[in-house]
């Protein structure tokens, strides 16, 4: 249970495995995934270690399996996903596994390469069928004579004032449509208006064979006369890319070769049709094993390539690796290295030998799918150091209720928590689609978190009594605005109260106030005019309160830390004067706020001070002035002690711990100046000095490094005092943000209730049934909006930083390493990348 709140003790070990039985060895610990590789090879380039033709043929299989995954997609195939985890091939597997991923490589390549030559030679057909049928209506349209006079403009003046006969040539071809314009330009431009074009457009498009992608063209026909102007044209249309195609000159030539074309385009359909069958086959087998097949592969080559981080034993029969593994899952290691070995077939078993090290361990903190999105939360400030206490426990309980202190609303924690809800009841259905909705992904690892958030939404949103702007009347309102008193300050009759449209209630009125509300905020408190000076007084108060407690929480705990690593320096002179400095100055303003809070009633309630006022003059001993009486008696002297307490720590953090550390290092120093290879001469240590050198020895090490230096320490301790003591003032502060966004979101829910839902409940005509739906549509949406997705992520960020800053900085370092361990998991999981 104690590892809940501290990370799991971590040792480094080494590993002895014979070669024959290293392969299924990392095998199993890949299964395990409790064992964290170190390199042992740090020197030596990747291309130079032994097994890095294995992890090239590996490599060389995730190639093709890519590209066979490629083939799939692109055919709109799915991939079906079994979940199966397979179990890791053999070396002498690989061979049969290279030969079939070659096979199928190859077939379909081949497959393609046939397909794409097919599907050219039908579209070139086609193309010849579409120029066959458009120029034999261009010929038939140039029988018309206004036509052939148009055209007979190419010839020469000279030649057609000689009687020479009429007669051009011709290309026809295909282009895309979209080059038509600057074709027809550049035709004239080069020609000199010497030509005449005809284009029609394709009404179909055409299948590009290379891309597959749907093209438009169009059917030109380009008449001309000499070899001159026919050399021209076809330079133009080969630099535009159009495709040129012999047209017989007569119609029956023509119509011959149409039929022609259209009993070649028939047979050459049923063969493309019959090689795509084949194709579909050849994808709808693969893609049934290929998520297997990938698993496979990538399993060897993370073997492979965790294999080439180990030594090698001279004798070539024994790797040597180092892992930092748990203690706790030494015992579980040391059973998958046997199972490996025994399905090796390898008769002599594998060593762990635990090491002594003084290298800092990689810090694991275990998690379930609960918590896991909490720690994810701490890990993004900083991973914990090695063994300090684990802020995560604590904030599964405050990040919750802080957020919701923020965002109390009953009714959108109650919308919050139901989505909270959906999310962790289909976890399963969800985990097993796999999206690859990023956004989406994110929300759903956090989904414990808005459960929680909703939840304690809906307490907060209770205690505030507000459901979307409005209160909810559960027990009764404890003040009585009846007009049946008898006391003349509020003897109010029936006409004053219709026509009076504001009235004040005197708590101090027998029968006017009866107590206070049995939970949360009384809801006649939602009709009163002062109702944001009342709510703003509570919510600062409390804001005050919610952030002293958990600054002193954070304090406390780094008490646990300090007694953990054995550090008493930091006790009697870091945390002592910390926990008096804060408790003497913020810890008495909350006992203020409570003793206010019980000491003042409706009949002295306009006698109550002011507490700022009293908390300032605190500072500056001012207790002269008579316009503010003290709240108790004896308060001018506990105040001016608590103060002065409060100053004697600022010099007992700043000055006596460095004094305190250099005593230590130079009475090390002297001691050891009298120990000749551990014989006493004269007066050197006893027994007990060195006990105290070899604990000295050990906590300068972890606290002021290999070396001492007074100078850093006094620096070090400055910066941590003027920061501890301005951050008490500046961190009170900031948990006003608790206050400030309560206040702002209920403004905000108040504002969209009267400017949106308030206009459909106003008209009461059955026009107004009809529009009170359009408008609670409207309502709804900016409701999800702004309410629950922006102002929740606002909520979000500032309960975020109320940890990471005013939080943890009391007693967590972050200054660790994440415990990265060799595992198959993130395989399995698709993640291949990682």
């Amino acid at each position: 249970m104690g590892e809940l709140f501290r990370s799991e003790e971590m040792t480094l070990a080494q590993l002895f495995l014979q070669s024959e039985a290293a392969y299924c060895c990392v095998s199993e610990l890949g299964e395990l995934g409790k064992v964290q590789f170190r390199d042992l090879n740090p020197d030596v380039n990747v291309f130079q270690r032994k097994f890095v033709n294995e992890v090239r043929r590996c490599e060389e299989m995730d190639r093709k399996l890519r590209f066979v995954e490629k083939e799939i997609k692109k055919a709109s195939i799915p991939i079906l996903d079994t979940g199966e985890n397979p179990e890791v091939p053999f070396p002498r597997d690989m061979i049969d596994l290279e030969a079939n991923f070659e096979k199928i490589e190859n077939e379909l390549k081949e497959i393609n390469t046939n397909q794409e030559a097919l599907k050219r030679n039908f579209l070139e057909l086609t193309e010849l069928k579409f120029i066959l049928r458009k120029t034999q209506q261009f010929f038939d349209e140039m029988a018309d004579p206004d036509l052939l006079e148009e055209s007979s403009s190419l010839l020469e003046p000279s030649e057609m004032g000689r009687g020479a006969p009429l007669r051009l040539g011709f290309v026809a071809g295909v282009i895309n449509r979209e080059r038509i314009p600057t074709f027809e330009r550049m035709l004239w431009r080069v020609c000199r208006g010497n030509v005449f074009l005809r284009q029609a457009e394709i009404e179909n498009p055409l299948e590009d064979p290379v891309t597959g992608d749907s093209v438009h063209k169009s059917v030109f026909i380009i008449f001309f006369q000499g070899d001159q102007l026919k050399n021209r044209v076809k330079k133009i249309c080969e630099g535009f890319r159009a495709s040129l195609y012999p047209c017989p000159e007569t119609p029956q030539e023509r119509k011959e070769m149409a039929a022609g074309v259209n009993t070649r385009i028939d047979d050459l359909q049923m063969v493309l049709n019959q090689t795509e069958d084949h194709r579909q086959r050849v994808l709808q087998a693969a893609a049934k094993t290929i998520r297997v097949w990938f698993i496979k592969v990538r399993k060897m080559k993370a073997i492979y390539h965790t294999l080439n981080l180990c030594n090698i034993d001279v004798t070539q029969k024994c790797l040597i690796a180092e892992v930092w593994c748990p203690v706790a899952d030494l015992d579980s290691i040391q059973f998958a290295l046997r199972r490996g070995t025994e399905h090796s077939g390898s008769t002599v078993p594998s060593i762990l030998n635990r090491m002594q090290t003084n290298q800092t361990p990689p810090t694991y903190n275990k998690t379930n799918k609960f918590t896991y999105g909490f720690q994810n939360l701490v890990d993004a400030y900083g991973i914990g150091s090695y063994r300090e206490i684990n802020p995560a426990p604590y904030t599964i309980i405050t990040f919750p209720f802080l957020f919701a202190v923020m965002f109390g609303d009953f009714g959108h924690g109650v919308l919050m928590t139901l989505f909270g809800v959906w999310m962790v009841v289909r976890e399963s259905r969800i985990l097993s689609q796999k999206t690859d909705n990023e956004l989406f992904n994110m929300v759903f690892s956090g989904r414990y978190i808005i459960l929680l958030m909703g939840l304690f939404s809906v307490y907060t949103g209770l205690i505030y009594n507000d459901c979307f702007s409005k209160a909810l009347n559960l027990f009764g309102s404890s003040w009585s605005v009846r007009p049946m008193f008898t006391n003349t300050k509020a003897n109010w009759t029936e006409e004053l109260l219709k026509s009076a449209s504001v009235l004040q209630l005197d708590p101090d009125v027998n029968g006017v106030f009866n107590g206070p509300y049995p939970f949360g905020i009384d809801p006649i408190w939602s009709i009163a005019t002062n109702k944001l000076t009342f709510l703003n007084s509570f919510k600062m108060k409390m804001s005050v309160v919610l952030g002293i407690i958990h600054m002193l929480f954070g304090v406390t705990l780094s008490l646990l830390n300090h007694l953990y690593f054995k550090k008493p320096l930091n006790i009697y002179l870091g945390f002592i004067p910390e926990m008096i400095f804060m408790s003497s100055l913020f810890g008495y303003l909350v006992i203020l706020i409570v003793f206010k809070w019980c000491a003042y009633d409706a009949s002295t309630s306009k006698e109550a001070p002011s507490l700022l006022i009293h908390f300032i003059n605190m500072f500056l001993f001012n207790y002269s002035d008579p316009s503010f009486p003290m709240l108790y008696s004896g308060q001018k002297g506990l105040q001016c002690f608590l103060v002065v307490c409060a100053f004697l720590c600022v010099p007992w953090m700043l000055v006596l711990k460095p004094v305190m550390l250099r005593h230590q290092y130079l009475r090390r120093k002297h001691l050891g100046t009298h120990n000749f290879g551990g014989i006493r001469v004269g007066n050197g240590p006893t027994e007990e000095d060195a006990e105290i050198i070899q604990h000295d020895q050990l906590s300068m090490h972890s606290e002021e490094g290999e070396e001492f230096n007074f100078g850093d320490v006094v620096v070090n301790q400055a910066i941590h005092t003027i920061e501890y003591c301005l951050g008490c003032i500046s961190n009170t502060a900031s948990y006003l943000r608790l206050w400030a966004l309560s206040l702002a979101h209920a403004q905000l829910s108040e504002v969209l209730w009267t400017m949106v839902m308030h206009v459909g409940l106003n008209v009461g005509n059955l026009g107004g049934g009809i529009l009170l739906v359009l408008v609670f549509a409207a309502f709804s949406t900016l409701t999800i909006a702004i309410l629950l997705i922006m102002e929740g992520l606002s909520a979000f960020l500032h309960a975020l930083r109320l940890h990471w800053v005013e939080f943890q900085n009391k007693f967590y370092v972050g200054t660790g390493f994440k415990f990265m361990p060799f595992s198959f998991e993130t395989i399995r999981e698709g993640r291949f990348d990682e």
